[in-house]
């Protein structure tokens, strides 16, 4: 198989896996007991909030806390952030193109009395700090913009957005802070992300999405951000987060986290040379395609392309008879029939937004998966074009605004 869909998930690296069968099989004593193979396993969990935190350029690793997944983690964060400052100010900021998991923690705020600014992208799915600058409020307590989005690979400008805030900070004081949310589950390992340097206080990491298993992931939250405990229980996590370790997934995101950042340089060069290898072959093969996103602030592994008079499910189901595993947006999103949020937003019309193609490569794609795209794309497109009644429409009519109603 030529699997091209790595921003839904990854394939877990050997070294990964074999760690994870140690505290599985091997050294599998709960972290809280006393005796030598528990404090093996509580070592474990303390080498990979420090493999973290160092892979993040946080301060210390009790900046980390270990979730179950990415999701949990923007959970987690955003409610606490918002339950615990309702009282000064109820206004958050986001965009309209974050993952599911932040839209609709923060649709669920909306209920409870917030009041949510959706900053409104361009053409490529990206916001301009003057955009949050022109948001913020007196009452505005916190930020959330994600680091680069999962279905079309635009890279936000985080860094501008966060010395904007530390600037506000700075003239608020410590007690009316506006803090500063960023999903980066897209972005660590892939291109560099300093929680200091950027100003970031809370970002969510997920281990499956590079290169470790599902089931595992962690929050930062800066030295002095306070959290609401998600779990009462036992005293893990510090007391915030209750239950006994997930040690192996824990191990496991570490040791992936460390093999990723060890290697982004490498595999960013490697992947952004094979991505422009494949726009270029795909748009000069295939007429009526469009790339969506940022042509040049993107993720280096990530693609989207539209064609248009054409259903994206039918191209997936295509592709996967030749055994090419793709993917039209978001996986979390997979079952649903409406098009995508990101690729509306961005102002595509209803008809295009349907016939998306994410194409995300990971460290086992090569050159020749590529050509193997190259190969059967172009007659899968055209075959489904052949029975698409948007595609006679427009045949019809012979002009692309005419048909979309201009």
């Amino acid at each position: 198989m030529i699997y091209l869909d790595n921003a839904a998930t990854t394939r877990i690296r050997p070294e990964v896996l074999n760690i994870m069968t140690e505290f599985l099989a091997e050294n599998y004593a709960n972290p809280s007991s006393i005796y030598k193979p528990a404090r093996q396993a509580k070592a474990a969990i303390d080498k990979a909030r420090e493999q973290v935190q160092k892979a993040i350029g946080a301060d210390r690793p009790a900046e980390v806390f270990f979730t179950s997944s990415g999701s949990e983690a923007i959970n987690w964060a955003l409610k606490s952030i918002a339950t615990q400052n309702a009282n000064r100010g109820k206004h958050i900021i986001t965009t309209a193109v974050e993952h599911h998991a932040v839209l609709h923690t923060i649709e669920y705020l909306e209920k409870e009395g917030f009041e949510v600014t959706y900053l409104p992208v361009d053409e490529f799915a990206r916001i301009e700090v003057e955009q949050v600058k022109a948001a913020i409020r007196p009452d505005t307590i916190l930020v959330a913009v994600m680091f680069a989005n999962n279905e079309v690979g635009t890279i936000m400008p985080i860094a501008e957005i966060g010395a904007h805030l530390k600037e506000i900070n700075g003239q608020r004081g410590k007690d009316d802070k506006v803090y500063f949310f960023t999903d980066a589950i897209q972005a660590i390992g892939r291109i560099p992300v300093d929680v200091n340097a950027l100003n970031i206080d809370l970002m969510p990491i997920s281990a499956h999405k590079l290169y470790g298993p599902k089931g595992v992931g962690a929050l930062y939250v800066r030295r002095g951000v306070k959290m609401l405990p998600l779990i009462h229980g036992g005293g893990q996590e510090r007391g915030r987060r209750g239950g006994t370790e997930n040690v192996a997934g824990i191990a496991a995101l570490g040791l992936a986290v460390e093999l990723a950042i060890d290697e982004m340089d490498e595999t960013a060069k490697k992947h952004t040379e094979m991505r422009q290898y494949l726009i270029d072959g795909i748009l000069k093969a295939i007429p009526h395609s469009k790339l969506n996103g940022h042509p040049e602030h993107r993720l280096p592994n990530n693609i989207n392309i539209t064609f248009e008079f054409i259903e994206g499910e039918g191209m997936l189901l295509l592709l996967d008879s030749k055994n090419i595993a793709a993917s039209s947006g978001s996986a979390c999103t997979s079952g649903s029939l409406d098009p995508s949020h990101v690729l509306m937003a961005m102002g595509l019309p209803h008809e295009m937004a349907h016939g998306s193609l994410r194409l995300t490569f990971g460290q086992d794609t090569e050159k020749g998966d590529l050509d193997g795209v190259l190969e059967v794309l172009p007659t899968i497109v055209e075959r489904l074009r052949q029975i698409s009644p948007l595609w006679e429409e427009f045949q019809r009519v012979g002009n692309i605004d005419i048909f979309l109603g201009k």
